[in-house]
Formats: C-alpha cells, sequence, structure tokens
C-alpha cells in the first residue's frame, strides 16, 4: 500500500477527527461490554453494572443467541474493529494519504459494522425487548461512521463514483450530516414506539 503525505490545509480534518473519536467511543463501549461479560461467565450471579432497569438490561443480550452471533461474544469483535478507524483518523491528522482501493475496503468495512449493528437494532427493540446502555452507545458511533465515511469518500473522489453523483454531494455538503442524523432518529422511534414507558422510566 503507498502512502503519502497531504499539505496541512488539504488534510481531511473533519472526517479524521469523527474516526478518531467515534472509534475511541465505540472500543470503550465493546470493551466494558467485554469486561461484563467475563465478570457474568466468571460468576452467572452477576448483575452488570448496565443493567439499569427491566428495558435497560444489557443482561438480556449477553445471554442471547444474538449476543453471541459468531460463537463468542459480539463485543470481544467490536473491541478489535474500533481499532481501526481510529488509526485511519490518526494516520490522516498525521497527513496520510490512502489510495482509492483501500478507501473501499475500509468502507466496505464500515458497511459491514453498519449492517450489523442494524441487524442487532432489529433484535433488541423488537425480539429481545431489551436495551444495552453501551450496545446503544455503539450504534450511535457506527452510522455516524459509515454514513459520514461513504458520504465524503463518494465527494471527495476517496471512493468511486459517478462525477454527477460527486456534484450532488458537493453541492449537498452542509446538509449531509442529515443522513446519519435520520438514521439514528428512525432508531429512536422504533425505541420510543416499542418502549413507550421508558421515558417515565428513566426519568422516574
Amino acid at each position: 500500500m503507498r502512502v503519502s503525505t497531504l499539505h496541512p490545509a488539504k488534510r481531511p480534518v473533519g472526517i479524521a477527527l469523527l474516526l478518531i473519536v467515534g472509534g475511541v467511543l465505540g472500543w470503550i463501549a465493546a470493551l466494558d461490554l467485554s469486561i461484563e461479560k467475563v465478570r457474568v461467565l466468571a460468576d452467572p450471579t452477576y448483575i452488570p453494572s448496565c443493567s439499569i432497569n427491566p428495558l435497560v438490561d444489557c443482561g438480556v443480550s449477553m445471554g442471547s443467541a444474538q449476543g453471541a452471533l459468531f460463537g463468542f461474544p459480539n463485543p470481544f469483535l467490536g473491541v478489535a474493529a474500533f481499532v481501526a478507524p481510529i488509526v485511519v483518523g490518526m494516520a490522516l491528522l498525521a497527513g496520510a494519504r490512502f489510495q482509492r482501493w483501500f478507501w473501499m475496503l475500509f468502507t466496505g468495512g464500515l458497511l459491514l459494522g453498519w449492517v450489523f449493528v442494524t441487524w442487532l437494532q432489529t433484535q433488541a427493540i423488537f425480539v429481545l425487548g431489551s436495551l444495552c446502555p453501551w450496545c446503544m452507545l455503539v450504534w450511535l458511533v457506527q452510522i455516524p461512521l459509515f454514513w459520514t465515511t461513504l458520504t465524503w469518500g463518494a465527494s471527495s473522489g476517496a471512493l468511486p463514483a459517478p462525477a454527477g453523483v460527486r456534484r450532488a454531494l458537493k453541492a449537498a455538503g452542509p446538509y449531509l450530516w442529515l443522513v446519519p442524523a435520520v438514521n439514528i432518529l428512525l432508531v429512536i422511534v422504533a425505541i420510543l414506539v416499542q418502549f413507550p414507558t421508558l421515558p417515565g422510566l428513566l426519568l422516574g
């Protein structure tokens, strides 16, 4: 992989900071969930610290089949995966410039992460009927990590895109934040519809 450097004025500071902050928050959430899972495995009577009330209880997802989709606890995957955006973001701040194939692979990885957390959202909200605070933090960071990287990459030329699409994205630049915002809003609406008593439990 060839890596060159950019002049400081041309460095994509915004996307770099998003990758770093999102990666750090996701990594912290995954690490805490991993620690809690290990404690549950060591002591089945242990109540995770993120189990707050009947609706906000990470113990439900930890003990479910959905919580270990690949045969091991999902948070272990997050601890490894969230290192990638941190490293890429720091490299961008340092002036690195990656080839298009790298951005395609990286964005593809973020897409897989987005698909995975979207599936986990549907399972938590509509199947398990329980919310996990740290899981929701992972949802909150994975959504903008994917959508912002995708739209930035397509508009900047880092990702292949038709010229018309690139021009449209550049023109819509100030409003592209609405894409992940709408995604997050849909998740919030689904939670409120499925758990109408949740606001009262949290505020009371």
